[in-house]
């Protein structure tokens, strides 16, 4: 008991002794991995009643095809303002509040024009999208895709009103904007456990009316954490604009190249048939479990601090404290694809094995979420080092390493798929994690010019 006491000391120096800059992180992270877990609850749950109420059917085809197609473009966008944002808005704190009040205002007016112009294209471009990315789905399928355009239409203008306001709240290193990602799936949840048929309404509705809550709710914590609304308004007055335009601009070639990994694992399932898109979509959510609550904790919680410590003029100390935590996660994330791999079968049982979803459904979800493990270890490594690279303003490297990303990915795609189906498409994007892991690291042991390194 005394070297129990002692050992509980030793512990609590060493933290206090750690740097504040790791204590930021450290404190951020367990921030947002909480609010995580609470969110992924939310979603771990209506993924059970989906599963409980569909099963792998054509329903769940459908909204799985029409979810990541509708939302690409929308969470592109949002990435890359989640990059090249946070550091403006943590250099902006430097600006007088007038100066701050008309950026924000010239911010909103443009995403909200954005906003709706997606959102009437996606309506219009949907038939032709499903004559061309869903020639593998049937009628009626197609017909139920069509359907759900009714609800993720005008989700393209929450996403990116969601983003915003979300890295509004980052930039002040307040990350309660994770644990309310978990509101559109819990009103998914309240929807499709209150309905009475198995159709595709509750699943239109519930996320047409979740992403509304989480928008507005986000629009007024962002108010409040920066004292301020920013009345929309259209115009490039502030100063911020120009770098923001060119840092953006550059971000959203490799993005851009990035998002399309999602809509070419749709296709690829697609072709495969046997409702792969479903089994698919299944294991890819419930590893955006595991990769949210370790990696993204981390990554989120890192790029505010990592901005601060680059305006303040300390680019050395940013980097080895990025290499740092790096390392950490790529050891983290070993870990839990080892012990992911053994449990793979108990978790999908565990959450969806109920209902309309049988054993059968089980092995096969359970057989391409381990191929879908390997990323794990590659993942937790390297958003820690795209952070890092962001603060650095380093976008021109980092929408290089995107596209090099994507080519490997669709080539490896059309490789592996044949050859081992839905799990072919997992291990294609475990190898994709792999090069990028390689890749940054190989950048970030790099030291970089004092200019590229100026905030």
């Amino acid at each position: 008991m005394p070297n129990s006491f002692a050992d509980l000391k030793r512990l609590k120096s060493r933290v206090a002794g750690l740097h504040s800059d790791h204590r930021r992180i450290a404190a951020g992270a367990f921030r947002v991995a909480v609010f995580l877990l609470l969110g992924k609850v939310a979603g771990a749950l209506k993924e059970m009643a989906v599963a409980y109420r569909y099963g792998v059917s054509d329903v769940v085809d459908a909204y799985q095809f029409t979810m990541t197609l509708a939302n690409w473009l929308p969470v592109t966008i949002v990435g890359v303002l989640s990059v090249v944002l946070i550091p403006v808005l943590v250099r902006a704190r430097d600006d007088d509040e007038a100066e701050r009040r008309r950026f924000l205002g010239e911010l909103q007016g443009w995403v909200i024009l954005l906003g709706v112009v997606l959102a009437v294209a996606t309506y219009i471009a949907w038939p032709w999208v499903l004559e061309l990315a869903g020639a593998g789905l049937d009628a009626e399928t197609r017909r139920m895709s069509l359907q759900l355009t009714l609800a993720f239409a005008p989700a393209a203008l929450l996403t990116l009103m969601t983003g915003v306001s979300a890295a509004r709240l980052r930039a002040r290193e307040r990350h309660i904007n994770t644990l309310l990602d978990g509101v559109p799936a819990a009103v998914i949840l309240v929807w499709v456990m209150l309905a009475f048929t198995a159709d595709v309404g509750p699943l239109l509705w519930g996320t047409l009316v979740g992403y509304a809550i989480q928008s507005a709710w986000l629009l007024w914590l962002a108010g409040r954490a920066d004292g301020m609304m920013g009345r929309p308004r259209l115009g490039f007055s502030t100063h911020h604009w120009p770098d923001l335009i060119a840092a953006a601009g550059v971000m959203l070639v490799g993005q851009v190249a990035m998002s399309f990994v999602g809509p070419i694992d749709q296709y690829t399932a697609a072709t495969l048939g046997n409702n792969a898109n479903a089994t698919l979509g299944y294991a890819a959510r419930l590893l955006s479990l595991l990769l949210g609550l370790g990696a993204a904790s981390v990554g989120r919680a890192a790029l505010p601090v990592l901005a601060d410590v680059q305006r303040r003029g300390d680019a050395r100390r940013a980097r080895a404290l990025a290499l740092k935590w790096s390392v950490l996660m790529l050891g983290a994330g070993g870990c839990v694809t080892l012990v992911g791999w053994l449990l793979a079968p108990w978790m999908v049982g565990l959450l969806f094995e109920r209902g309309a979803f049988t054993a059968e459904d089980t092995g096969r979800v359970a057989e391409v979420m381990r191929w879908g493990l390997l990323q794990m270890p590659f993942y937790f490594g390297v958003l820690i080092l795209v952070q890092l690279l962001a603060s650095q303003n380093r976008y021109r490297i980092m929408a290089a390493i995107a596209v090099a990303n994507f080519l490997l990915k669709a080539v490896m795609n059309q490789v592996l798929a044949p050859v081992m189906g839905v799990s072919g498409i997992m291990l294609a994007t475990s190898l994709m994690y792999a090069l990028s892991y390689v890749s940054y690291m190989a950048v970030a042991l790099r030291r970089p010019d004092p200019p590229a390194a100026a905030p």
